[in-house]
């Protein structure tokens, strides 16, 4: 590796190891005990640790040897919730559910065996939770009651292939919760269902309240309110937005036309609240920034975005809103936002990992892309250079997106002289149902012209040098990139991590969440044989004229590392200066801080050898 560049001053002043140090997040929030309590991730140890803020003091909550995340569905979520006593969560190594008081006591297991937890909801002494099983050939999902007394165990709901989001009414009479059935994706198309509690203390036979039949819509984070009235985000009117029981019938609520909800890839999320005297607090998305209001019965709105541009995990009390937050100049962190002079005060994170004056802004981008527009971010170059090199960034998903708040990795490459342009491509969430389902059966199509456009529309503005243009993703980001590396001629080189390389090897392989989600990208892969062929980078690898480099976890379950070593392989045969970091203790998304920081490294210098023409 030529080491020159990655000695420089400008190098000096972030580093790899710095950029990930910065990485530190949060998945989840909840309010109770007099304080706030969540969940925080810091790539230094890679563990998942319960933290609590009370009385202006924050601890750490969870003890050395456990780390608090689900792994249903492999992407997890609702990994804890709070108890009339303390914490229950699901502890990562064995996936069981444990409890745990707030005295400083050490965790005590509830559940024991192999099943798998996740979505936890506490109500009246029990836990909710979504329940997973793996058999030798099926994997099975349900909902279940935990007792906190005992850890005894009761089905609730069984026979459809995926839930979420069980929750109860407060009287405790009404269940609600979101199912749906293959070959859909929780985005897609899923059911609100209701069951009634008997005279007897059983559950009446659940109805579904929206969604199913022939209805074409997506349902997700139901919410009773104090009257026991249910209400739930649907996307029937394309966005994402509230809609709730009405005399009349189903009915939506005064909203923005815009996405109050990211696609549901984890469990957990909490992205808006009903409130009494028929008020919600809700988070939503304008052109890709986030705004947090609380809107008021007689429909008017109260902003309390401030600076930031992100928000999730959202929860209320009396006095304070709390929020997952990050902005353009600072990392994620927790904030609690006072209800009457809308004070932010940051509980946790927030770092600016550089001077405020070296921090590449984001600036929204809407562009024209094959018979449709594209979405995304673009970050000026912190160099000065006036047609600087350019990395695109592809998200991962794909049905995901990308936001407009400080990343550490986005940074450390603005810092050496590239600009960045961070794609939400046709597909990705925030934008809509339509832009959403624009990637429908158009998965290594429509992204890859998008990816592609966007290096003309900036090289036309003269904000970059078109002949230096680099693509990288992960997962299916990386896809998208090895797509755009072998059927088109925009890019000198390219960066896969944990990238799909052959979609057909993926139907075989991937795990039961995403086992129809190819079908929907792509198509059926016995009656679509030669679409599958068409788009599969692997069977097209003699195409690819430029270096790719390639960083890839062992531990794989989504992406296996077959792929990604067929893949570099066959770059080799043909004479292609490809590269590949295999690391043994990694899965699908790299967690551990020096792995972190070796790929971003090396992936930078693996450029720098392109530019010098090595």
């Amino acid at each position: 590796m030529n080491g020159t560049h990655a000695s420089s001053p400008k190098a000096e002043r972030f580093s790899a190891a710095q950029a990930v140090a910065a990485g530190t997040d949060f998945a989840e929030l909840r309010a109770g005990h007099g304080g706030v309590f969540w969940n925080e991730f810091r790539p230094e140890d890679g563990a998942c640790r319960l933290w609590q803020w009370s009385d202006g003091k924050t601890r750490c909550l969870t003890p050395d040897g456990f780390s608090a995340r689900s792994r249903v569905y492999e992407y997890g979520g609702g990994s804890f919730c709070l108890s009339d006593t303390g914490l229950v969560f699901v502890n990562e190594a064995d996936q069981q559910v444990y409890t745990q008081a707030l005295d400083g006591s050490l965790p005590r297991a509830l559940t024991r065996g192999t099943r798998r937890y996740g979505d936890l909801r506490h109500a009246d002494g029990l836990v909710l939770a979504v329940e997973e099983t793996h058999g030798p050939q099926l994997v099975e999902h349900r909902l279940v009651t935990l007792h906190l007394a005992d850890g005894q165990r009761r089905i609730l709901a069984e026979g459809a292939d995926f839930y979420a989001a069980p929750t109860l009414s407060a009287d405790g009479a009404r269940l609600a919760w979101i199912e749906w059935s293959r070959p859909h994706q929780p985005w897609t198309i899923t059911r609100l269902m209701c069951a009634e509690r008997m005279a007897g203390g059983h559950w009446g036979v659940p109805r579904c309240i929206a969604g199913g039949g022939s209805s074409e819509e997506s349902l997700q984070q139901p919410r009773f309110d104090e009257q026991g009235v249910l209400y739930c985000l649907s996307d029937r009117n394309d966005f994402w937005q509230p809609w709730g029981e009405t005399p009349e019938g189903w009915a939506t609520l005064p909203a923005a036309a815009a996405d109050h909800a990211a696609a549901p890839w984890q469990l957990g999320a909490c992205t808006w609240l009903p409130l009494p005297a028929q008020a919600y607090l809700a988070t939503w998305f304008e052109d890709g920034f986030s705004r947090l209001a609380l809107r008021h019965g007689d429909g008017t709105l109260e902003d309390f975005s401030g600076d930031y541009s992100r928000f999730r995990g959202l929860d209320v009390d009396d006095h304070h809103l709390y929020a997952i937050a990050a902005s353009a100049t600072s990392t994620a962190a927790v904030i609690a936002i006072n209800r009457k002079d809308h004070q932010v005060q940051v509980l946790a994170g927030g770092k600016l990992p550089l001077p405020a004056e070296r921090i590449s802004r984001p600036q929204s981008l809407h562009y024209p892309s094959g018979d449709g527009h594209a979405h995304g971010f673009f970050y000026p170059a912190m160099n000065g250079q006036e047609k600087p090199p350019l990395l695109v960034f592809v998200h991962g998903g794909p049905t995901s997106a990308c936001y407009p708040v400080l990343d550490p990795r986005i940074q450390y490459w603005t810092q050496r002289g590239f600009a960045v342009a961070d794609l939400n491509y046709r597909g990705s969430s925030s934008y809509g149902r339509a832009y959403r389902q624009a990637l429908h059966l158009r998965w290594g199509v429509v992204d890859v012209e998008d990816a592609c456009a966007v290096v003309t529309y900036l090289a036309e503005r003269g904000l970059i040098d078109p002949q230096q243009a680099f693509i990288r993703g992960g997962s299916a980001g990386g896809y998208t990139t090895l797509c755009a590396l072998a059927f088109a001629h925009v890019f000198r080189a390219g960066a896969s991590l944990y990238g799909v390389s052959d979609p057909l090897a993926l139907t075989r392989s991937t795990h039961k969440f995403e086992s129809d989600y190819l079908d929907w990208l792509i198509g059926d892969p016995e009656r679509d044989a030669e679409r599958y062929r068409a788009r599969t980078p692997l069977l097209h690898a003699a195409n690819i004229q430029v270096p790719v480099i390639f960083f890839q976890g062992e531990l794989d379950a989504v992406v296996v590392p077959e792929q990604t070593r067929s893949m570099l392989a066959a770059l080799q045969a043909n004479g292609i200066a490809a590269q590949g970091y295999f690391y043994p203790e990694e899965r699908h998304g790299f967690r551990k801080a020096e792995n972190l920081a070796h790929a971003l490294e090396h992936e930078w210098q693996f450029y720098q050898q392109v530019l010098e023409g090595e």
